[in-house]
């Protein structure tokens, strides 16, 4: 039976998720990817995490996003990370905004969990075709 909160949910993973990228694992790709493990686990995901927090007004897309790639970044959960990354991208992040935000983090996380994170960056960049761009601070 699916829920109102359920639905919620899988709505906003769905706009989050935003055109499916063939080359790039998405949230979908995600969810899916665990059903044979637990049945539950996708409805624990998109209820909780999208249909609760996610679905929350009080930031931004682009605010909810930052966040949770800076906290990816500390955590060293390079996956989730690179997840988000694209998430970034599809809410309409920048380059320069995602780098800003992992350069950021580098007093409180340290320069390895930040380099491995704008690998990931150069990674997500090159499955979308996208070119990076040198910026000045």
């Amino acid at each position: 039976m699916t829920t109102e909160r359920y639905q919620r949910g899988l709505d906003r993973m769905l706009e989050l998720v935003g055109t499916p990228q063939e080359n790039t694992f998405d949230h979908v790709k995600l969810v899916e990817s665990y059903k044979e493990l637990d049945a539950d686990l996708s409805d624990y995901i998109i209820s909780f995490a999208f249909g609760d927090i996610y679905s929350r007004k009080s930031l931004t897309q682009q605010e909810q996003t930052m966040v949770t790639i800076s906290t990816l970044v500390a955590l060293g959960t390079e996956p989730q990370l690179k997840l988000h990354i694209n998430v970034g991208f599809n809410v309409g992040l920048t380059q320069e905004k995602i780098v800003g935000a992992l350069i950021q983090c580098i007093p409180y996380v340290g320069f390895p969990r930040v380099l491995n994170g704008l690998t990931l960056l150069k990674q997500v960049m090159a499955e979308r075709g996208l070119s990076p761009k040198t910026e000045a601070n």
